[in-house]
């Protein structure tokens, strides 16, 4: 399957992050922006809905816990029980340090791979280089043309009234 895209260039975040409000207000399809540095606000103008990644780092984050001090109880308590100093087997006290350092590795290690895994970074995928100067201090948006009735002149117009240095028309071929 292919796909139609048009790229265009700017050099100041500013123009970028107007262009891209402006595209969401037309109706344009977003494919992506591409920046060399994270931009205050372009989340919001290209319309994204916020990340769940928080929740994946709580809930991982609180099994963990749970998992550490069910395991921890059952080791001191159930399986093999040792009289340590006169304390009690089951004392939960002593497990919050360590349990708040699972927690913390739970969260971290899950959520690293969550975000590996939404974003599709897998080992040995190649980088898709829009522009190689993206990496220095260029910013590009890239629209995807959704059907004929796409004007690709009107689209380039109103895209370098907000100071696009150049704008490309590129076919995609191949799934993403």
């Amino acid at each position: 399957m292919t796909r139609r895209v048009l790229l265009s260039a700017f050099e100041r975040e500013g123009d970028v992050l107007a262009a891209t409000e402006a595209c969401r207000k037309a109706g344009l399809k977003i494919v992506d922006v591409f920046t060399p540095y994270a931009v205050h606000g372009l989340d919001h103008a290209a319309g994204l809905a916020p990340s769940r990644l928080p929740w994946v780092c709580f809930a991982l984050g609180l099994a963990g816990a749970a998992f550490k001090v069910w395991f921890e109880f059952w080791t001191s308590a159930s399986s093999w029980p040792i009289n340590v100093g006169g304390k009690p087997w089951n004392s939960l006290p002593a497990f919050v340090p360590v349990t708040f350092e699972v927690m913390v590795l739970f969260a971290g290690v899950s959520t690293v791979i969550a975000f590996l895994f939404v974003a599709r970074l897998f080992p040995g995928r190649r980088a898709a280089v829009i522009d190689p100067a993206v990496t220095d201090d260029r910013f590009v948006l890239v629209v995807e043309q959704t059907d004929a009735a796409f004007d690709v002149a009107a689209v380039g117009r109103m895209l370098a009234g907000f100071g696009a240095v150049a704008i490309e028309e590129r076919v995609e071929g191949g799934r993403r």
